[in-house]
């Protein structure tokens, strides 16, 4: 799993500065065909669909509405591709360490609240870092046990 997660970040990276790029307030579809001066009737004949329909893709993309399909018609018929991609706004090895630091520290505080209860609580610090250590390693090591909700 850790190799999937670095191999992941590695790609990602390449992509980190795409992060606070946004779609241009007309959307892309709109934005391109104005740049290159071509109009919804000329836009429509390339992508071989009615005017009204360039407009309504147009206006779909700018509700969000548009489908991949769609865009990338769009896409092609003004020379362009559509790279479709997650960002992540940190590394995918930082989420699941972080992930792991908040379910160890929940289950230890679960585990204390009963070692208590039983009169056997942990009194090192020292002892409560090495638990807390090791059980953030054990779960990054198997990170599908870090997604359950009770956490």
């Amino acid at each position: 799993m850790k190799d999937a997660i670095r191999q992941l970040d590695q790609r990602f990276s390449a992509f980190r500065s795409l992060k606070d790029a946004t779609r241009p307030s007309k959307g892309w579809v709109r934005a391109v065909r104005d740049a290159l001066g071509m109009t919804t009737a000329q836009f429509a004949k390339r992508m071989g669909v009615s005017q009204p329909r360039v407009i309504a893709i147009e206006k779909a993309e700018i509700s969000k509405a548009i489908t991949l399909k769609t865009l990338e018609r769009a896409a092609e018929a003004v020379g362009c591709r559509v790279v479709y991609l997650f960002v992540p706004d940190r590394s995918l090895e930082e989420t699941v360490r972080s992930r792991a630091r908040h379910v160890a520290e929940k289950q230890l505080e679960t585990l204390g609240q009963t070692m208590r209860l039983e009169d056997q609580a942990v009194r090192s610090g020292k002892t409560r870092d090495a638990m807390r250590a090791k059980l953030i390693e054990d779960l990054v090591n198997e990170p599908a046990r870090l997604w359950d909700e009770k956490w």
